[in-house]
């Protein structure tokens, strides 16, 4: 009797301890410093966000990171401001167990840039407006007409079919937006109009199109075309 009374009281003790260490190296984590931040730009490719402009936020917002103590950290309240970046996509924004405060940004990626009168901007591929960036200029096709600023959901699914397929985005260079909603696109290395019309069947019509344009290349004719129809998705149309 008196043994297992020696061993629970052992064992409460040790439990004690447990407890007491565990809390005392909590308390001591959140009082340390944030010694040193990291900062990765996904998609290195496309610079559009630099390492020191999300720096220079978080010294703005934040007065910098070496004097904040990790118990004041407020994680998301970083994100939310990394993410209100006109160019940012979304943020992750963690602690190390070593204390350093590391930043993973995803940009935006842009698949049009609109361009009318005095107005510049990308369309990124969700569809949002997406500011342009000093540091790096995205080779994407030019929109101009009839886009002020708003467009259709169907205007984006075509510009994402063509920023997703490897010969029309090296291909397609420009597309103008007529009064009834439909385009008119710019190959980069002819002159001639393609004539897309309406934003339906679109799919169709750009497979048309890439099936057209490897038959007329091999036969050399494609610099006597002034213009490319493909409203008629049984058929491509040319006119000399």
């Amino acid at each position: 009797m008196r043994k297992n009374w020696l061993l629970n009281i052992q064992l409460v003790a040790i439990f004690g301890l447990v407890v007491f260490l565990y809390s005392f190296t909590a308390r001591r984590n959140e009082n340390r410093k944030i010694i040193k931040s990291s900062i990765e730009i996904l998609d290195q490719n496309n610079p559009f966000v630099t390492p020191e402009m999300v720096n220079k936020l978080l010294i703005e917002n934040f007065g910098g990171t070496s004097s904040i103590k990790k118990e004041d950290l407020d994680l998301k309240s970083i994100e939310q401001t990394i993410n209100k970046h006109g160019l940012v996509d979304h943020s992750e924004v963690f602690v190390s167990v070593d204390g350093k405060l590391k930043t993973v940004v995803t940009q935006k990626t842009p698949i049009a840039r609109v361009f009318n009168n005095s107005t510049s901007f990308y369309i990124d591929y969700k569809g949002g407006r997406m500011p342009l960036s000093d540091n790096f200029s995205a080779r994407v096709p030019l929109l101009y007409g009839e886009i002020n600023n708003s467009y259709s959901k169907d205007l984006v699914l075509l510009l994402r079919l063509i920023y997703e397929d490897d010969f029309l985005k090296k291909n397609i260079i420009g597309m103008k937006i007529q009064p009834d909603g439909s385009v008119i696109m710019k190959n980069r290395n002819y002159n001639y109009d393609i004539i897309f019309g309406r934003t339906i069947f679109m799919e169709r019509k750009l497979n048309n199109y890439k099936a057209f344009f490897q038959k007329a290349v091999q036969d050399t004719l494609l610099d006597s075309y002034k213009t490319i129809n493909l409203k008629f998705t049984k058929q491509v149309v040319c006119t000399k």
